[in-house]
Parts: structure tokens; C-alpha cells; sequence
């Protein structure tokens, strides 16, 4: 008789089981590209180790949903099914990721307004894959809705997304590991063995509080030193000014699923340096992506973080404009980067998180259950709201001139 799951090793948890219904879903060329797309695209250039794709990740967010699952089940909050339908909705959370994975999704907002949720979901109701979810017995619009944080089931959602969710588990420890930062130590079993649910929405028991504060100053860090770190933005935006330049050239915003799935990091990378000198803009779409690939990056003349308040509006191509007035350099050497994100990940709901639930038990009372302001988490409240860094970059023969430019007009106070 033939075995129902196998086992995959894997450096973060040891051992990931796959059952007969996911290995056919992950066997598919579909899913199988994301083999071919890096989980932090450019960092690999500063972090010779951040080779993993967002293959690996799946599997690991499946893992850990399946443990949180089981947990729940356990204290009856759920059935087989439901930890069959959120092992499901773990490992497609990231199908639809372009090349380059988040950083593609810069593209497709600036020329598209979508993001990779919604184009997972497609690929989750009009690919094989859907067809392969019904035909293992199970619904495949729950498991897109729930994918991306859309079921009616908010606890549910929350397992896959937000500030106690599998996804995030699995990539702070797995990027903490490849990229060799100090700062990803997730104790992510005590977190997963305190979770409950209080009026439909997922809780931790009080004692794991420490916990998940660690965790928040691990993502935190994580953001400085690597997902944000000046050097890798700097890869990433000579990518991202390539594609963007390249787009209608290359159809990289494809609406034809056939197509997009086509778009993984190598084969854009083959696309931007083969591309033909019709014009400016593909001349210096593939100067960029050359440069990019040997590793001729940009350099950082300006950069603030803001945190308390805000950055307020700033207009990227103005201030351009402005910077290279002042230092008479070309607009086009002069690169306004502007990276965004909550200090404490959004909820399913892409809202800000203001609380978390706390559940305690003393004796043989039943639990008791509150809200705890994110304000009132001492270390976590340091460091709420949202870390945005405004950095401009040039090459290295404009450097003095635009760093003085940049300085006169952003001054200390911008």
C-alpha cells in the first residue's frame, strides 16, 4: 500500500509531512516556481547565504500552521477538516509572488494597483491547483478566501496572517538562519502552545507575553538589518527601476496567468540584459540590470528614519527633480527610495494592530480573557507605528554632488 505522507528534511524544523493531497499540489510547474523565486530578492548580494526561495517557505508556514492547528483542535476550537483547510491556505499563501517576490509587488501597484494576494487567487481558482483541492474533497474558494485572510473565520485568518501567524514564524526564523542575523530567535512553540480563541478572535495565554514580545523586536531588528538594510534597497531599487522600465517591453504585469507564471528571478534577469536598445529607457533598464548582476550597486548619500511622527508625503519624482537641479546632475542617476512598513504587522484585515488578546487560568476557574493595548507592552510600544526610511542613492562618480544636493534640500528636519 502506498504511504499517505512523506517527510521532507529541512533545516528550520527538522522534519515538514506532506500528505498525498499537498504533494499533488506541490508537484504542479505552478507551485514548483517558486522554487525559482528568492524569499528576499537582492539581499543575497549583502547576505551571500539568502539563497532560499519562497518554495521552502511554504512548506515551513504549512508546518507551523499545522502545529497551531493542532493546538486549537486539541482545545476544540477546530475539526480535522479545518486543520486540513488551514494547511492548505498556508502552503498557497504566497502562489501568486511575482519575480523578486516582494519586490515585484512594487510593480504591480505602481502599474497595476494589484498585489500577489489577489493574483494568487486567481491562480488558486482558475489553475490545476484548484482543481486538484476539489478533487481531494474540498473547497477551493474557502481555502483562496482563507489563503489571504478573507474567511469568515477571523482566528483562522489570523493563523495565516498578522502578528501571531505562521507565515511570520517561519520567515523570521528561516531568514534569520540563511541571512546569519543574531536577531530571528522566535520561540515560536511557546507561542504556538499558548494560543486560544476568545470571541472569534486568536489569543495567547499571559505567559507567553514575553514571548511575543521577543518575537515583535525580532522583526523589528530584522527590518534594520536586513529586510530594509541600505545596501540591499540599493540592489533592489536598480531591479525595481529595470522593470519598471522594462514593463511594456516585457509584459512583466501580465493579466495572462500563462504567462506571469513564466516570471521567475532568472528568467527576468536573462529578459533585462538581452533587452533590445530601441530606446532610453530599455538602454538604461538593461545598463541597470547588468550593473545589478555584477554587483555595481549603488551608493547611499542621504538616508533618514522616521518613526515618531511620520514621514508625512513625500513626492519621489519632485524631489528628484529638485536634487538634480540643485547638484546639475542627469534626473535619471538619482534614485528616491522611499520603504514603508508597520513596526507591528498589519491584522488579516491590513489594519494596524492596537491590542492583543490575553487569556489566564487560575485553578479550576474558567479562563479569563482581556485586551491588552500594544501601548501598555512596554518594548513593543517603543517601537509601534511605523518605520519609514527615505534614502536617496546615486552612482559613484555623482556622489558628492548629489549627497551635497540632497543635504541642502532635505536638511535634517524633512
Amino acid at each position: 500500500m502506498a504511504k499517505k505522507y512523506l517527510q521532507i528534511v529541512d533545516p528550520i524544523h527538522d522534519f515538514i509531512t506532506i500528505h498525498k493531497n499537498e504533494l499533488d499540489i506541490i508537484d504542479t510547474p505552478v507551485f514548483q516556481r517558486l522554487r525559482r523565486i528568492r524569499q528576499l530578492a537582492g539581499a543575497h548580494l549583502v547576505y551571500p547565504g539568502a539563497q532560499h526561495s519562497r518554495f521552502e517557505h511554504s512548506l515551513g508556514a504549512m508546518h507551523i500552521a499545522n502545529q497551531a492547528a493542532t493546538i486549537l483542535k486539541e482545545k476544540k476550537f477546530l475539526d480535522s477538516e479545518d486543520v486540513t483547510n488551514l494547511r492548505l491556505a498556508a502552503l498557497l499563501h504566497d502562489i501568486g509572488h511575482g519575480p523578486f517576490s516582494h519586490l515585484f509587488e512594487e510593480v504591480l501597484q505602481k502599474k497595476k494597483r494589484i498585489s500577489h494576494e489577489e493574483i494568487g487567487a486567481r491562480l488558486i481558482l482558475k489553475s490545476e491547483i484548484g482543481d486538484l483541492i476539489t478533487k481531494s474533497g474540498f473547497d477551493k474558494g474557502f481555502v483562496s478566501k482563507l489563503a489571504f485572510g478573507n474567511s469568515k473565520y477571523q482566528f483562522m485568518n489570523e493563523i495565516i496572517s498578522g502578528g501571531l501567524s505562521a507565515d511570520m514564524m517561519d520567515y523570521l526564523l528561516r531568514d534569520g538562519y540563511f541571512t546569519g542575523a543574531e536577531h530571528a530567535k522566535v520561540d515560536f512553540m511557546r507561542i504556538i502552545n499558548s494560543l486560544d480563541v476568545h470571541n472569534r478572535k486568536l489569543s495567547l495565554d499571559r505567559s507567553a507575553l514575553y514571548s511575543f514580545e521577543s518575537m515583535m523586536i525580532s522583526r523589528y531588528q530584522m527590518f534594520k538589518a536586513v529586510y530594509f538594510h541600505k545596501t540591499v534597497r540599493a540592489a533592489e531599487v536598480m531591479l525595481l527601476e529595470a522593470m519598471l522600465l522594462a514593463d511594456n517591453e516585457l509584459q512583466l504585469t501580465t493579466s495572462d496567468l500563462k504567462k506571469y507564471v513564466l516570471l521567475t528571478d532568472e528568467f527576468v534577469i536573462s529578459k533585462l540584459v538581452s533587452l533590445p536598445q530601441k530606446n532610453s529607457e530599455l538602454k538604461r533598464a538593461r545598463q541597470l540590470a547588468i550593473e545589478y548582476q555584477e554587483r555595481k550597486l549603488l551608493k547611499c548619500v542621504y538616508e533618514k528614519i522616521f518613526t515618531h511622527p511620520r514621514m508625512g508625503k513625500v513626492n519621489a519624482s519632485v524631489l528628484q527633480s529638485e536634487i538634480a537641479k540643485k547638484s546639475k546632475v542627469d534626473e535619471a542617476e538619482i534614485f528616491v527610495d522611499i520603504s514603508k512598513t508597520p513596526s507591528i504587522p498589519l491584522s488579516p484585515t491590513k489594519k494596524e494592530s492596537q491590542s492583543i488578546i490575553l487569556t489566564s487560568k487560575k485553578g479550576v476557574s474558567p479562563k479569563e480573557a482581556y485586551e491588552l493595548p500594544i501601548s501598555e507592552i512596554p518594548l513593543v510600544s517603543a517601537i509601534s507605528g511605523f518605520m519609514d526610511i527615505l534614502r536617496v542613492y546615486t552612482r559613484q562618480q555623482f556622489r558628492k554632488k548629489v549627497e551635497m544636493a540632497a543635504q541642502v534640500i532635505l536638511g535634517e528636519n524633512r
